[in-house]
């Protein structure tokens, strides 16, 4: 994929990230950091690509002539849907957003539709414990887990270790997938002190961390596209291991923290402020950083096992 098609395609990606009109200054903020970070990945000024989409002096129509081929068209909205459901299930403009999208990009209908109902699934399955699996028992006293702390040492590194490995996938909705298990490992960790919680509660926590669901797609995704891996069909798996493993480390990364830091939270009551949350996960996420050359083997193995036509599964698992 030639420059040119990477930044219609990050053009495209960025106005279905306003396409909904809700965005907030902190959201503004995160997606303006993300487009910097993105500039030493390619020659694309991420940058000033972001001015051009928030004071909209790009077009939908610009953008989607710039991509030629069939794969690239259909990359574009797949990468725009995930964004649009990155946050939840989308919205009357983002819908609206996505029907012009495919328009201007001249695909299938019923192709684009199937597409978006299996994001859609991905984006509306409950955080809760799947049908048939047991949800652990409130604790007697205080805010002690009903598991051990070997348990939930386990059940974070092996959430981390998956989400590392959907990261080196190059199917859009793998890359999508690692918002809501990141989402499952907070509520069961939760859980496990005695907290019910929601998904509004749960988004309201990954957003005090600094952890945005829209945002964190775009970098994910976008570092997959500038890494020549996202969309890439036969050998792209193994292909790509050696330009994901910073990408995959991220997600490792950002994953091992959320859950090492949501365990401190609720095992204090939910006590912790605001600033206390967000000091605490970077420090925790800085340590987590220097854990993925230990882990990278297990990553790649993993990525090797995950069947991309089951996601949907794999989320509902948990």
């Amino acid at each position: 994929m030639n420059e040119q098609e990477q930044r219609a395609i990050l053009t495209l990606s960025l106005m279905a990230a306003f396409a909904d009109g809700s965005k907030d200054e902190a959201e503004r903020t995160e997606l303006k950091r993300i487009a910097e970070a993105l500039d030493g990945e390619a020659s694309i000024n991420l940058a000033a690509l972001y001015q051009d989409v928030l004071l909209k002096r790009v077009s939908m129509s610009s953008a989607a002539a710039m991509l030629s081929s069939p794969e690239a068209r259909q990359l574009a909205f797949e990468m725009a849907v995930c964004v649009c459901d990155a946050d939840g299930v989308q919205s009357g403009p983002e819908q609206a957003f996505l029907a012009d999208l495919r328009r201007a990009l001249a695909l299938d209908a019923e192709q684009s539709a199937a597409y978006s109902r299996q994001a859609e699934a991905i984006a509306s399955l409950p955080v809760a414990a799947s049908p048939g699996e047991s949800a652990p028992s409130i604790p007697a006293s205080g805010y002690a887990s009903t598991m051990s702390d070997a348990e939930i040492d386990k059940l974070i590194l092996n959430a981390a270790i998956l989400n590392g490995a959907l990261e080196l996938l190059p199917e859009s909705l793998s890359t999508m997938a690692i918002i809501p298990l990141q989402m499952k490992l907070v509520y069961r960790i939760g859980k496990s002190y005695g907290f019910e919680l929601d998904r509004g509660h749960i988004k309201d926590f990954l957003a005090t961390l600094g952890v945005g669901l829209t945002s964190q797609y775009l970098e994910q995704a976008g570092r997959k596209l500038l890494g020549g891996l996202l969309g890439k069909l036969g050998g792209g798996l193994l292909g790509g291991l050696g330009k994901q493993a910073v990408s995959s480390g991220m997600s490792f990364a950002s994953t091992y923290a959320l859950g090492h830091v949501a365990r401190r939270y609720y095992a204090s009551g939910r006590s912790f402020s605001a600033p206390m949350l967000r000091e605490s996960f970077d420090s925790v996420l800085g340590e987590a950083k220097g854990l993925q050359a230990r882990y990278w083997p297990e990553i790649q193995a993993k990525a090797r096992t995950l069947d991309t036509a089951k996601v949907i599964e794999m989320v509902r698992q948990g």
